[in-house]
């Protein structure tokens, strides 16, 4: 049976190796569900959130999922909009990456409103002067679009491609994927805007407040920017992990060397346009507020002003110059250490976006705030990890995700 569901001709471990390493993850998903069944049957009383970290670890999480899983907007975006036809062959596998981000990030909020029989409220009862709820909108609907794209590589499953009303619905529905893409592509970049507009929006925390454009704080236009520049570099992450465990090239190196130079160019112009921001804003906006730049550091090791080297340089610049210079991106090695270089960054710039803000203090009597998440947090962010591995693993075993792989692993 289990062979039968394979893509013809592909090669894959024997069933109880794969069923056992799937049985291991799944251990960590009952503990991530327990400690979330924790949070909704005795509140948020589980975790450490207080009158100053309103917003627990999982929500960096959510953040961070969502601006890596920005891979599938901006790479559909050049696929089907611009029509870069080399990137059909690491497509479906931006898809399920996005998938997974998008799902994970509804999870985690359901987890955080703490009761989620009261989900619902938020649309019924939308607050429309809160950037949350256009987040909240933008992510469902994305959410949705993403599942539409995602249901046509699952009827390309062998056995259920041999029905033919699946066949066809899959075929009809690929040739109007172009809508569905340029769809996805607004509603992200809105909802990943508005994220950083939450936090760009705060007068009474300086560290995030930002000037900007109408209503809109440039925080909204990096968070959007950003997303698109580091999303590829999550996609070629998780490329290069699945070629190393399974010991299989399965994208070809001119896919791989486009999307890596496209991710390269713009993550040299927003380190560019983040470069320029935090000038000003260390320069103008922080002292019209009474604030020097080092105020916001601290000699902690959490929140030192290596935070901001990390970010910007080792994590910004180096694999922007990396990406973008044709004998570098072209090193394997290298590659593979811009990418995962990227990955990081766009995550630390969530870090300090979401929990570094709520530990500077913001008046003259208050000290730092540390933090230190309870065993159910880190239990809740790690679950969308362990969910995602199962179902990445379940799409690769059992789904055409590489189309390149047999013809590159003929032999």
């Amino acid at each position: 049976m289990d062979s039968a569901l394979i893509p013809e001709g592909a090669k894959r471990c024997p069933f109880p190796v794969f069923a056992a390493g799937i049985a291991i993850v799944g251990v960590v998903v009952l503990w991530g569900v327990y400690a979330m069944g924790l949070c909704w049957l005795k509140g948020l009383n589980q975790t450490n959130m207080n009158d100053y970290y309103g917003f627990a670890l999982w929500i960096w999480a959510d953040l961070a999922v969502i601006a890596i899983g920005g891979g599938a907007f901006f790479t559909g975006l050049l696929r089907y909009v611009f029509g870069i036809d080399e990137l059909k062959n690491i497509i479906n596998l931006t898809v399920v990456i996005g998938f997974i981000c998008y799902s994970s990030a509804l999870l985690i909020l359901a987890i955080d409103i703490g009761q989620p029989l009261r989900g619902w409220f938020i649309f019924w009862h939308a607050n429309v002067h809160s950037m949350l709820t256009e987040v909240a909108f933008c992510l469902s609907l994305y959410f949705s679009v993403l599942t539409i794209e995602f249901i046509p590589l699952i009827l390309e499953n062998r056995q259920v491609d041999k029905v033919p009303f699946f066949h066809n619905l899959g075929h009809n529905m690929h040739g109007v994927m172009a809508i569905f893409a340029a769809t996805g592509a607004f509603l992200s970049c809105f909802h990943q805007g508005s994220l950083g507009g939450v936090a760009g929006v705060m007068y009474a925390r300086p560290f995030a407040y930002r000037e900007g454009l109408l209503v809109w704080p440039w925080t909204f236009f990096l968070f959007t920017w950003s997303a698109a520049a580091y999303g590829p570099c999550f996609t070629l992450t998780v490329l290069k992990m699945f070629e190393g465990i399974t010991k299989k090239k399965l994208v070809k190196d001119n896919v791989v060397h486009l999307l890596a130079k496209i991710s390269g160019w713009m993550i040299f112009t927003y380190i560019i346009a983040k470069i320029i921001d935090t000038i000003y804003w260390a320069t103008v906006t922080a002292p019209s507020q009474g604030f020097k730049l080092m105020d916001f550091y601290s000699d902690n090791a959490f929140y030192g002003i290596w935070i901001l080297i990390l970010e910007i340089v080792i994590c910004g610049i180096v694999p922007a110059i990396i990406l973008t210079k044709k004998s570098f991106r072209e090193n394997s090695r290298l590659l593979l250490i811009a990418v995962v270089l990227g990955t990081l960054g766009v995550c630390l710039n969530r870090w300090v976006m979401v929990l570094q803000i709520m530990a500077v203090p913001v008046m003259s009597f208050d000290t730092w705030a540390l933090y230190f998440p309870s065993w159910q947090e880190i239990a809740t962010t790690v679950l969308p990890v362990a969910y995602g591995i199962i179902l990445i693993a379940l799409a690769y075993r059992y789904l055409p995700v590489f189309p390149q792989e047999k013809e590159l692993n003929a032999d």
